[in-house]
């Protein structure tokens, strides 16, 4: 069978592409730019091209047919017209990478499945992938165009770890803060409960939608059955790092207010502030003996083990360092200020 991936070097596409690459089924060509391949194995084929360049990727793939093609870079619905117009008539089931953010924020029940309400106020990258999902629902229902949506929530790997708040350049500092015995923030009081989930789990659940006719027409997500606080989830990177976290908790809204550089609104009170309980029943049902092997305690010594070995992927952000400080110093002067008002009152 032959699989085409838009992009197909990134977080999630790169476990699926390796985990392809292992069997004798499949035919992988990726679709992008070049940058990235060097790494890929040498059973992968690509075809090197800027897919926004329409009429190159047409001549590229003219005498091409397709069982499968995914879209991971798709974000707009201008991008899924442009793949529309590329490979209508031309692979048996487009896949979609939308994402697990587009459920109903604020949560009415944390406990979410794919019927789960599509709605994110706060989150303008989560709205333009509902839009998208809608188009393709469209496509399927009047034009037979066969579909199939993903929604990854809080997928990692080896090259990063999940973190709740971080700066524009990745969570490196987040990790810098704890080594050099920071205090580290996050948000609320830590104790909603949160998903992540290796990319080797979600990349065995995608596999067994590729090419799976009850996949046609469906939307699913896909996360592991572990749930974690924050605080859980800081504590176990802290001790991968063999060193003490020093939490200091902040209000989710306070952050959104004082952190719009970084999209906290959006990145937090529409997606991570929320205690989130995903049901993995459809995907299951649809892929059976599919389990999420790796826990967290393994996923993040051995992201902690990678990172700490690359140089490269230590980038510093001293713009999200100094901020993190500036909220920590304004919130104790607050505290001293407010107990100073009356010297009597007994905060203690």
């Amino acid at each position: 069978m032959k699989a085409l991936f838009i992009g197909g070097t990134g977080t999630i596409s790169s476990a699926i592409t390796r985990l392809l690459s292992q069997t004798d089924t499949w035919e992988l060509y990726l679709l992008n730019r070049g940058t990235h391949n060097s790494q890929l194995p040498s059973n992968v084929k690509t075809i090197v091209a800027d897919i926004n360049d329409e009429a190159k990727v047409a001549e590229a793939i003219k005498d091409m047919q397709f069982d499968v093609v995914c879209d991971f870079i798709g974000f707009v619905p201008e991008q899924l017209e442009r793949d529309y117009r590329l490979f209508k008539g031309k692979t048996r089931q487009f896949m979609y990478i939308s994402s697990a953010s587009a459920y109903k924020k604020p949560l009415a029940s944390p406990y979410i499945t794919e019927g789960t309400t599509l709605a994110n106020p706060h989150w303008q990258y989560s709205r333009d992938k509902i839009a998208c999902e809608a188009l393709l629902m469209k496509w399927y229902r009047e034009e037979n165009f066969p579909i199939t949506i993903i929604r990854p929530s809080h997928t990692y790997c080896e090259r990063g770890v999940p973190v709740a708040i971080h700066g524009n350049k990745g969570s490196w500092q987040v990790l810098r803060r704890m080594l050099d015995g920071k205090p580290v923030i996050i948000p609320g009081d830590g104790t909603n409960l949160w998903h992540v989930t290796h990319n080797s789990d979600f990349a065995k659940a995608f596999v067994g939608l590729m090419g799976n006719k009850h996949a046609i027409g469906e939307a699913f997500h896909i996360t592991g059955d572990e749930q974690l606080t924050w605080n859980q989830i800081y504590e176990i990177v802290a001790e991968a790092l063999g060193v003490k976290l020093i939490p200091y908790h902040v209000s989710s809204y306070f952050l959104a207010e004082v952190g719009p550089q970084f999209d906290l609104e959006g990145g937090l009170i529409g997606d991570k502030a929320c205690t989130v309980i995903f049901d993995n029943t459809k995907v299951k049902r649809a892929v059976p003996g599919f389990v999420a092997t790796k826990n967290f305690d393994l996923g993040a010594r051995e992201a902690v083990d990678y990172i700490l070995k690359h140089e490269e992927l230590q980038v510093p952000d001293p713009e999200f360092d100094a901020w993190c400080d500036k909220v920590i110093a304004t919130l104790e002067k607050a505290k001293k200020e407010i107990k100073n008002i009356n010297p009597k009152w007994n905060y203690d």
